[in-house]
């Protein structure tokens, strides 16, 4: 990536610090991410550009608080590269530069106004159409209780907290919030105006760099003669996945699609076609629903169920690298996977576990282990590949569309690696499987039907654990309930409950009621991304 011009992340362990890196390659900005006590000599070696110091779950006092790396604002003066810090990242530099931070009477968290000085430079892009009061992002339990001198106080929270400050002389810049979120008014403009106008970047990476560099960097890894096989789950990150390595290294590749009996309705149909017809993939299906359900049988928890199904499916790769063998003389050390920066930001795995393009999130928290992530076993024998490992989904296809692969496939809303291991909550087993995948088929039909699925960023349903009272047939029931879940976004990390009309939820409930024996019961899930996730599990 030594072309183009850095722009450094510090991380410090916010949930959105990859929000940040998405933000700025939508602006065809290469970004890179760092832990954020990295050494100062690291720092140096990207000769950044402009640095961001991202959020992050501690408070600046704490004892073992995460710090600035040492030497990092002495370098920055002398060389008067730009720095940006958000939220923890902005306390940081207030205590550093001789600021005052305690922790605040009241939590501020969720959309709320600020008020933004005229005289600001970087609000002037928004001081000049007249935007002075913007609802922002919070979240955060520590507040500025006093400037550092030579700042300006330049935004304000609705009950008068420090919600940004600049120093123009020093290029150093501080939001109390979260530009990066979705949720912020004009947040893309704000750090347009940080990245093109205050750091002076243009615009050259692009995903047609992406692909060339991930190319050369897997043929770089495999050498001439190694073979590479490839999980396909049917879905967009694994078929652009192999799409990509098929590009670097040809016919050494092997596909391979698991059905692990947590598929879809009709799924190994589908997916096998699709692959056959449309991409022109050679695959190679291995039927292991036995296998899996057995291993998950009485299982509740979902992170051992994530763990139990990445373990598994190594053995089953390692049962398919045998076969494979025998036909091509080459036992296939590669395992190439579909993984995304949302899967490694949310599993938090541990420092200089991930590929070069990231970081270790040694100050974040897990949110869940994703089974290609946290669930893979110590003793795994593939050396992994990860092409997609540190892009968003929305790339991800835009990295298909370059590839040719075809547009109607690139739609398809995201399916979770598990399966739906994850939407049946608790105990998976063969009746709430059969129900879930009538259930989900007959939702994601309707949606098609009403001309919606494009406007849907995923839509799914959801086995629960519990029954309820009903009356069908002129009889009492107590059959099953399931839940339904449809969401807006742009990169899966942040999500709005899709507003479906009253008129369109009824009669899906209604199909699903009449049509799925053994349920009586349908809801609807109304909760966006934070507080939830998108998937129940």
């Amino acid at each position: 990536m030594t072309q183009h011009s850095t722009l450094l992340i510090l991380d410090y362990g916010s949930q959105y610090t990859q929000l940040i890196a998405r933000r700025v390659r939508e602006m065809g900005v290469y970004s890179f991410i760092i832990p954020g006590d990295s050494k100062l000599e690291r720092i140096q070696s990207y000769n950044p550009k402009a640095v961001i110091l991202s959020g992050g779950p501690s408070s600046v006092y704490d004892l073992d608080a995460p710090t600035l790396p040492a030497g990092l604002l002495e370098d920055q003066k002398k060389k008067k590269y730009p720095i940006l810090g958000v939220c923890y990242g902005m306390q940081l530099l207030v205590r550093e530069l001789g600021g005052k931070v305690e922790k605040a009477k009241k939590r501020e968290y969720g959309r709320m106004p600020i008020e933004i000085a005229k005289e600001s430079g970087f609000f002037k892009s928004l001081s000049d159409k007249g935007i002075l009061s913007p609802n922002v992002w919070m979240s955060h339990g520590d507040e500025t209780k006093a400037i550092p001198a030579g700042f300006r106080l330049t935004a304000k929270s609705k009950e008068g907290a420090v919600a940004a400050m600049e120093s123009e002389s020093e290029r150093i810049y501080g939001l109390q919030f979260h530009p990066e979120v979705t949720h912020t008014e004009s947040g893309k403009e704000m750090l347009a105006r940080f990245i093109h106008d205050i750091a002076g970047f243009g615009s050259d990476w692009s995903m047609q760099s992406v692909l060339d560099e991930q190319v050369e960097k897997v043929r770089a890894k495999v050498g001439p003669t190694a073979h590479v096989i490839c999980a396909l789950s049917g879905g967009v990150d694994s078929a652009v996945a192999a799409a990509l390595v098929h590009q670097a290294v040809g016919d050494r590749l092997h596909c391979v699609f698991v059905d692990n009996g947590l598929l879809r309705f009709d799924e190994q149909k589908r997916v096998m076609g699709m692959f056959k017809d449309k991409l022109h993939l050679p695959v190679i299906c291995v039927d292991a629903s036995e296998r899996f359900l057995s291993k998950l049988k009485g299982v509740a928890d979902p992170e051992k169920k994530r763990k139990i199904i990445g373990a598994e499916f190594i053995a089953v790769f390692d049962d398919a690298a045998k076969e494979i063998s025998k036909k091509v003389g080459h036992t296939p050390e590669f395992l190439v996977q579909g993984t995304l920066y949302p899967d490694v930001i949310e599993s938090s795995p541990p420092p200089g576990s991930i590929s070069e393009l990231g970081s270790g999130r040694k100050h974040s928290a897990t949110i869940k282990s994703h089974h290609n992530v946290g669930g893979l076993p110590k003793d795994m024998k593939f050396q992994l590949i990860e092409p997609l490992r540190d892009l968003f989904k929305d790339e991800v296809r835009a990295l298909g569309k370059v590839l040719g692969v075809p547009a109607d496939f690139l739609k398809r809303h995201p399916f979770p690696g598990p399966g739906l291991a994850v939407r049946v909550i608790g105990d998976v087993y063969f009746e709430a499987l059969e129900i879930l995948r009538h259930v989900d088929e007959i939702f994601i039909s309707s949606i098609r039907e009403a001309g919606l699925y494009d406007q849907i960023w995923q839509a799914f349903a959801v086995f629960l654990p519990i029954r309820s009272v009903g009356v069908q047939g002129d009889g009492r029931t107590h059959d099953h309930v399931v839940a339904l879940r449809a969401v807006g976004s742009t990169d899966g990390m942040t999500a709005d409950w899709y507003p479906f009309s009253s008129e369109f939820l009824a009669k899906v409930s209604s199909k699903i009621c009449n049509e799925v024996r053994g349920v009586n019961r349908v809801v609807y899930d109304v909760s966006s991304k934070p507080p939830a996730t998108i998937e129940w599990e």
